[in-house]
């Protein structure tokens, strides 16, 4: 038997789940939502975000479009049919072709405060 994974302590906090295959913009995004107050859960592979997206009470996913082997829209669909309330942002520096499933679409390069906005509304917004 696997043991069990623990799942993070949650005081009052927003859990996000961020999907990057690249270290660094996986880094980035986390120290960026840490310090604004998120808890966060990274995963570089499809098939581990969407372990962790079924089993913890996950508020937020922002995901890269060009992952490994599918694509964030691709993914978003699947996140969707496990649980359709939670928002999923695309941040990307490729632009994808449809945003279907996707609640939000931020290019990489836009400036923090306009990621932190939109990851702060769509949290407010889809909590209450």
């Amino acid at each position: 038997m696997e043991a069990a994974k623990p799942v993070p302590v949650l005081i009052g906090r927003a859990l996000i789940l961020c999907v990057d295959d690249n270290q660094t913009g996986l880094r980035l995004v986390n120290d960026i939502l840490v310090r604004n107050g998120y808890a966060v859960l990274l995963a570089s592979t499809a098939e581990d975000s969407l372990e962790m997206f079924r089993e913890a009470p996950v508020s937020l996913v922002v995901a890269d479009h060009l992952l490994r082997g599918t694509t964030g829209v691709e993914l978003a669909a699947q996140f969707k049919a496990l649980k359709p309330t939670v928002p999923v942002v695309l941040h990307s520096g490729t632009n994808p072709d449809t945003v279907r499933h996707v609640d939000a679409f931020i290019h990489k390069g836009e400036p923090v405060e306009a990621f932190l906005a939109i990851v702060n509304d769509l949290v407010k917004r889809f909590s209450t």
